[in-house]
């Protein structure tokens, strides 16, 4: 039986199925969880070069996420064995980190959460590998900008739904498979708590965002069809047509003042 929907909350309760409001001070720790994920991502980033394994971006971001004060988010995390997920080219989410070897005009999708006094961040990025087609130039750039599609519905009275339509429209717009089977998220004291933020879906339909919500807004797009399919690994998805995915995401408050985005460096 699904809880009422209440007009005030109160910070720290629970409202529509577990979605948590956070406290000013619990979104201090947010926030600086955001940072450790946002330095660790830009090291990661200009740590790429051709010829280097998976596995050697998986031990930077371990070093450099301890290092800054936190904890990996995602090692351990439903038995996930890697501090980072590290996805190239037909790989979409979850490519686990290995002996796979990141080589000239491939993209480089990178996941990358932390853990600060309990409280979750969670970002990722697409970044290409020295020069890449121009299909996979216009890929990457699609689904950064359809990410700030997203961002700018992400504002008190609005929906889940306008988030997800605006990442739609604009994706499908301009001819990309907008990823269905895995979606964005709300993130607290859990990695993955409610509510479900689709890429796709009807404008003003959802949970209405309220200040204090926590959400990631995560588009994946396709060069071709929406369809995916799960490797023999049980984590890495890919392309059910084989062509290139990419990913981006951050982690956004919801305020009175507009969307904060708690994953970028300067937090805005």
């Amino acid at each position: 039986m699904e809880r009422k929907q209440t007009l005030t909350l109160t910070p720290g309760a629970e409202y529509r199925g577990g979605i948590t409001i956070k406290s000013p001070t619990e979104l201090i720790a947010m926030r600086e969880a955001g940072r450790v994920v946002a330095a660790t991502i830009q090291v990661l980033v200009s740590s790429l070069e051709p010829g280097m394994k998976t596995k050697k971006l998986d031990a930077i971001a371990s070093r450099e996420i301890r290092r800054l004060g936190a904890a990996p988010a995602f090692k351990g995390y439903r038995g996930f064995p890697a501090t980072i997920c590290v996805s190239l080219n037909q790989e979409i989410v979850h490519g686990i980190p290995g002996e796979r070897i990141i080589r000239e005009g491939d993209i480089v999708s990178i996941d990358v959460g932390a853990v600060v006094d309990g409280f979750y961040a969670d970002a990722a990025v697409t970044a290409p590998m020295g020069k890449v087609s121009p299909e996979g130039e216009r890929l990457i750039e699609t689904t950064r900008q359809s990410l700030e599609m997203g961002i700018r519905q992400a504002v008190v009275g609005n929906r889940v739904g306008d988030i997800s339509v605006a990442v739609q429209r604009f994706a499908e717009g301009r001819g990309y498979g907008v990823v269905r089977e895995y979606v964005g998220h709300g993130v607290g004291r859990a990695l993955h708590e409610e509510p479900s933020i689709p890429n796709f879906g009807e404008p003003g339909k959802g949970p209405l965002l309220r200040p204090g919500m926590v959400i990631a807004i995560e588009p994946m797009l396709n060069v071709g069809g929406w369809q995916t399919r799960v490797l023999e690994d049980e984590w890495t998805v890919v392309t059910a047509d084989g062509t290139l995915s990419a990913h981006f995401e951050h982690t956004i408050a919801i305020t009175e003042e507009g969307p904060q985005v708690l994953t970028s460096l300067n937090g805005s």
